[in-house]
């Protein structure tokens, strides 16, 4: 007698997988939004499978990319999850919408030779070469393209925070205040940068891959009170209680960096955001603190931290998101409730 054997098979559509990653790590939308920075609307159209609803395709790949990077997830196996998705519906609607109406085939007279194709693909040839040749020269002489679309220059805000974005040349490298950001595609770049009370210099520069090089800067003016600073004491019966706490406080100075993949990070120094973006591995970020450092990371066993040049490793063993992983002077502290 033959027997069959059953095999369990995934069916979960890209939306139902989103969902379900997001249930189980206890993530709402809103978490997801701010942290990624797509609108929640997109992130329910893709939930629900409404592919007709989001923007271009490479607008949604970039969802997809940063998505999986703040998951921990396989950003090609989702991108080509949702291709495969979106080209059903395409031919799901393709079919409902024809009417069954047939055209008129009509024949003409010119006939293509092999002399003609020959002709042809010559002709093309050599436009495409003289275009090459143009480009190559053009952006070996030339610095490349660098749009700082926000935030403008003289802004002022209140906060101690702020979010970068603009359009660079493609496949230029960018950076914001010397620290490599992720760029994608089509050029185009977004990064948190973390502010200090009163007047802020961002500088902005994009490098070419024949070392040129387009240079901005963006001045912001930032209205808050720095939480870090101890407030001054009233009169000098509390100056000496002021300075003894002020020598019990032990600095803190945090070097992260990730390892092997781009890695999304978070960063507070004594309560104060200091950084939040998409970390490059060949990158090193060093933050200051006169208390505590708190870290979240997208992926922590990818994330590594040095504490006053001690090498503490990695900042968790869990591949997924970790949040508020708390540091001191004297190293690790228990991870935060909150």
């Amino acid at each position: 007698m033959v027997r069959f054997t059953t095999k369990k098979i995934d069916s979960l559509t890209l939306g139902e997988r989103m969902k379900k990653i997001r249930n189980e790590r206890r993530l709402s939308l809103a978490d997801i939004s701010k942290s990624t920075k797509i609108q929640i609307k997109y992130l329910e159209y893709m939930e629900e499978g409404d592919y007709m609803k989001l923007p271009a395709d490479v607008y949604v790949k970039g969802f997809i990319r940063s998505y999986a990077i703040f998951m921990g997830l396989d950003e090609n196996m989702l991108i080509k999850q949702y291709q495969r998705e979106k080209g059903i519906h395409k031919n799901i609607k393709k079919i409902v919408d024809d009417d069954g109406g047939g055209r008129p085939i009509k024949f003409s007279s010119f006939i293509i030779t092999p002399k003609i194709i020959i002709a042809g693909a010559v002709i093309l040839l050599v436009l495409g070469s003289f275009f090459y040749l143009y480009m190559e020269v053009a952006s070996f002489v030339s610095a490349p393209r660098l749009v700082v679309i926000k935030p403008s220059d003289g802004l002022s805000i209140d906060g101690n925070l702020t979010h970068m974005t603009g359009i660079a040349e493609k496949d230029a490298l960018v950076f914001i205040n010397d620290q490599p950001v992720l760029v994608n595609e089509n050029g185009e770049f977004g990064e948190d940068v973390g502010l200090k009370s009163g007047l802020n210099v961002i500088t902005v520069k994009a490098r070419s891959k024949f070392n040129k090089e387009a240079v901005q800067t963006i001045s912001i003016n930032a209205n808050f009170q720095d939480q870090s600073q101890s407030e001054q004491p009233e009169n000098n019966a509390l100056q000496p209680a002021a300075e003894d706490q002020s020598q019990n406080s032990n600095p803190v100075s945090a070097e992260i960096y990730v390892s092997p993949d781009p890695t999304w990070l978070s960063v507070e120094a004594d309560g104060n955001l200091v950084y939040s973006g998409v970390l490059l591995p060949q990158s090193t970020q060093t933050f200051n603190a006169k208390n505590a450092i708190s870290v979240t990371s997208g992926k922590g066993n990818q994330t590594f931290v040095k504490i006053n040049g001690k090498d503490v490793g990695q900042l968790s063993n869990d591949p997924g998101v970790v949040r508020d992983i708390q540091f001191n002077a004297e190293g690790k502290l228990a991870k935060s409730n909150n």
